[in-house]
């Protein structure tokens, strides 16, 4: 089962901090957005792992864009 994690708010992506086929834990940093510049953690809602990364750095995202795929 795949859970597509989105962008709360919209922003730049400042950094990417996982690769497809990362294992990671639920609440690990996985994207920084800047909003407001602001840098902001976007963290794992549950732990997998990363299948597929639809962003790139310093793309510009609204609310709700899917940031990444974990499964």
């Amino acid at each position: 089962m795949s859970v597509e994690v989105e962008a709360p708010f919209p922003g730049t992506v400042s950094k990417i901090l996982v690769s497809a086929g990362d294992v990671v834990n639920e609440d690990d940093e996985l994207v920084i957005l800047e909003a407001m510049k602001m840098q902001n953690p976007i963290v794992a809602p549950a732990g997998g792992k990363v299948k597929e990364i639809k962003v790139l750095q310093n793309e510009e995202v609204d609310t709700g864009h899917v940031l990444l795929v974990l499964e």
